[in-house]
């Protein structure tokens, strides 16, 4: 936890996992997904501006707030993609007007196919970001 003490008497701040690029995710599954020659358990966030953990498990408990680093960087971002787990659901009914008010296109699908999308239409070096909740 932030400011607590580690074992040779300094302090250290847990934040949340971040790497700095935009690279295609090489597999998913497991609970987890592998870039970089890393591997992340958890669902991911990957933006303009890097890779991030994101905490959303369940996609049928997403929420505005869920898409708060999406809309930071909204200038930067023409297509969202969002892997919703192992079968396609619907965003929320308050997310889309908010999303295409920044400009942004959501597309909701499995997160196998939002990975494949994700991986293509970063070589074609389109404005994509991508919200993929992993699976099993």
């Amino acid at each position: 936890m932030a400011g607590e003490d580690d074992r040779s008497g300094g302090s250290f701040e847990l934040r949340p996992a971040h790497f700095p690029g935009r690279p295609p995710i090489d597999a998913y599954g497991n609970g987890g997904f592998r870039f970089a020659d890393m591997s992340h358990r958890g669902s991911l966030l990957l933006l303009p501006s890097g890779v991030r953990d994101w905490y959303p498990e369940d996609p049928d408990q997403l929420h505005i707030e869920d898409f708060q680093a999406v809309l930071q960087e909204a200038d930067a971002i023409e297509i969202l993609l969002v892997g919703t787990g192992v079968d396609l659901k619907p965003l929320p009914r308050e997310v889309r007007p908010v999303l295409r008010d920044a400009g942004i296109s959501a597309d909701p699908m499995a997160t196998g196919a939002a990975v494949r999308t994700y991986n293509v239409l970063l070589a074609e070096e389109r404005a994509v970001a991508a919200m993929l909740i992993a699976v099993e």
